[in-house]
């Protein structure tokens, strides 16, 4: 396999016989390669051959986290698909990976992030729950991180988010949605998204859940502290006033009550969108 283009010491481009970019994963396979020499077959663990909307953002991220979290993560998918039978999304590639890699990351500093769909995960999307719960098991086994229950709902999610077939008009009124609060941020801070980042990937996302919720009329109890929602307010100060504009609005256009535990998570994402931006 010749390289295209290297991502890091793990992961190259390549092309395949039809010039389409290939991903190619494998401890060092890189080192001492340049653009353009070969690589031996048996060096190489996992291809990846995706969409090219999702490749260019997984090109991205697997420049950015460590292999382990690549293949545990690729493991987890070959799981879901074995379990499953059904057709998913290249999407899980990226969002799953990413997820997942985070979720260590947060881990290893000492922070868990509460699911507070858990309830609703566990009722509604059963199967997908029981392959999160075994993906933890997965990631205990051949990375020994314990991470908490929350973890396999928030992987369940992703899995529904692949299969997923929403019917037209809900996948519309879910993109008005965030087509909406995206115009919100982008005239609140004066500025235009790099829409290739893997960061505005990741607000998108958020917002796809989010939008889902709003339209489908499914809400929660807030069970978050105001603790840190007072410190959420100070740190990201400009992102908090950008989120109550679009509490307001979805007040007036939706009769939607943002919750304490949304305004938290949709601040947050909008201060790391917003400052990722700003740094590219």
């Amino acid at each position: 396999m010749e390289i295209y283009k290297i991502l890091n010491n793990n992961v190259i481009v390549s092309k395949n016989e039809h010039d389409k970019e290939i991903i190619a994963m494998g401890k060092g396979i890189a080192s001492k390669k340049k653009v353009g020499e070969h690589i031996e077959d048996e060096l190489i663990d996992k291809v990846y051959t995706l969409s090219d909307e999702v490749s260019s953002k997984f090109q991205e991220l697997a420049a950015e986290i460590p292999v382990e979290h690549m293949k545990i993560s690729d493991d987890i998918i070959k799981y879901v698909k074995l379990k499953l039978g059904k057709k998913l999304n290249d999407s899980i590639y990226l969002s799953l990976c990413d997820h997942i890699s985070t979720a260590i990351l947060r881990h290893e500093e000492g922070v868990d992030v509460k699911n507070v769909l858990l309830w609703d995960i566990k009722k509604f999307y059963k199967d997908e729950f029981e392959i999160g719960k075994h993906g933890l098991e997965m990631i205990k086994e051949k990375l020994n991180v314990q991470l908490n229950e929350d973890e396999a709902g928030f992987i369940a999610l992703h899995i529904v988010n692949a299969e997923m077939d929403e019917k037209l008009e809900t996948i519309y009124e879910v993109t008005k949605v965030m087509q909406e609060i995206l115009n919100i941020v982008k005239y609140f801070f004066h500025i235009d998204f790099d829409e290739d980042s893997v960061y505005f990937y990741r607000f998108i996302t958020h917002l796809k859940f989010f939008a889902h919720r709003l339209i489908t009329k499914s809400s929660y109890q807030d069970e978050q502290s105001d603790d840190l929602l007072d410190l959420i307010k100070i740190k990201y100060k400009n992102a908090y006033a950008c989120c109550l504009k679009i509490k307001q609005f979805l007040k007036t256009n939706y009769a939607y009550d943002l919750s304490q535990e949304e305004t938290l998570y949709l601040t947050i994402h909008i201060a790391r969108v917003v400052y990722k931006n700003e740094r590219s």
